[in-house]
């Protein structure tokens, strides 16, 4: 991809992210979203491969309906109230249809079919920007209107999500499909909890990315893409595979690792709220989601490939130690201790 363009896409993203994030007005918000939905098109189908130009299609279309829809939700909101302000969404139907926009947006169940797809054709780079990145404008709009959203349409889109994202990770042999069930499993425990504390939602997203970004960026440097090949990884890079393991079972929720501290919350704010049904069903349907993490980890560590021809081991990558990875790898596993700090700003 030729620089310039790559650079003009970066930066289309980075503005589009931040003028939703700081807008207050419905059509702010609304331009935003269309700036990042454009950007990220050409990242997603720069390979030319007809599954990366399907991919970048149904993106396309997917987020072009949920534009529409959260375009429809305000206008109608500003036809009835007067008020183009995000904070200010009242009327019930629009209510309905911004849940619904949003759900189109994230992913989460019905209207999941298009990101484990979208994921596949992608590269590994651009899935970690469409699992992260281009999930953070509409989690901020969901923040910025939890007080108005349908509380029983998006407690059971969520217990659907957590509950599909598992139940279909279970039979992926594709990193990145297991990776966007992973994915939507997790949309599920964000958004169950966001009417009734949004500060916990943007809590769980910023773990959730951190460790999301950790995996992506182990297998981007073992050029990992199915289970097949994850173990093989082993033998070039088993440190990486050890740090592999250890951020997978932290995105399984995991005690004493980083994932298990907003599954943790989720679960004090639902019993909190007399949600005990919701936060025993959730709990139950992570189980699922833990399976075939650790299913991962023992592909990534435990188990070597079949061998018959004698040769050398490559016990080691020729790279220079990747910095980022350290830093990210560590925060994805070590973040538990501060949770008294994060109880007390929460």
């Amino acid at each position: 991809m030729n620089p310039y363009a790559k650079l003009i896409t970066s930066l289309s993203l980075l503005l589009g992210t931040t003028i939703t994030i700081s807008s207050n007005h419905w059509m702010m918000a609304w331009t935003g979203l269309e700036i990042n939905t454009l950007a990220i098109i050409p990242l997603i189908s720069k390979s030319h491969h007809p599954r990366a130009i399907e991919a970048a299609i149904k993106y396309f279309l997917v987020q072009a309906a949920a534009s529409t829809l959260v375009l429809f939700s305000s206008t109608i909101n500003a036809w009835h109230t007067g008020q183009w302000d995000l904070t200010q969404l009242t009327h019930p139907t629009s209510c309905l249809l911004l849940t619904t926009a949003i759900a189109m947006k994230l992913g989460l169940v019905p209207f999941h079919f298009w990101f484990p797809e979208v994921l596949q054709g992608s590269s590994l780079t651009t899935a970690l920007l469409l699992s992260t990145v281009m999930k953070f404008p509409p989690i901020t709009i969901l923040y910025m209107s939890s007080h108005s959203l349908n509380p029983t349409l998006l407690t059971t889109m969520a217990i659907a999500s957590a509950a599909l994202g598992g139940w279909m990770g279970l039979n992926q042999t594709q990193i990145r499909k297991i990776l966007a069930f992973s994915s939507i499993s997790h949309l599920g425990w964000m958004s169950i909890i966001i009417i009734y504390d949004p500060k916990l939602t943007l809590l769980t997203f910023y773990l959730y990315s951190l460790m999301t970004a950790t995996v992506f960026l182990i297998l981007n440097t073992t050029k990992t893409m199915k289970l097949s090949t994850i173990m093989i990884s082993w033998t070039k890079t088993p440190m990486l595979n050890a740090t592999l393991m250890l951020a997978l079972l932290s995105l399984a929720g995991l005690p004493p690792l980083t994932g298990f501290l907003p599954k943790w919350l989720i679960i004090h704010e639902l019993t909190k709220q007399e949600m005990t049904v919701a936060a025993t069903v959730i709990v139950m349907l992570s189980l699922l989601g833990l399976f075939f993490y650790l299913r991962l980890a023992y592909y990534s560590t435990i188990t070597l490939p079949p061998n018959s021809t004698n040769h050398m081991k490559q016990w080691h990558i020729n790279k220079l130690t990747n910095t980022p990875i350290a830093i990210i790898a560590s925060l994805s596993m070590l973040l538990l201790p501060l949770s008294p700090m994060i109880l007390i700003s929460v």
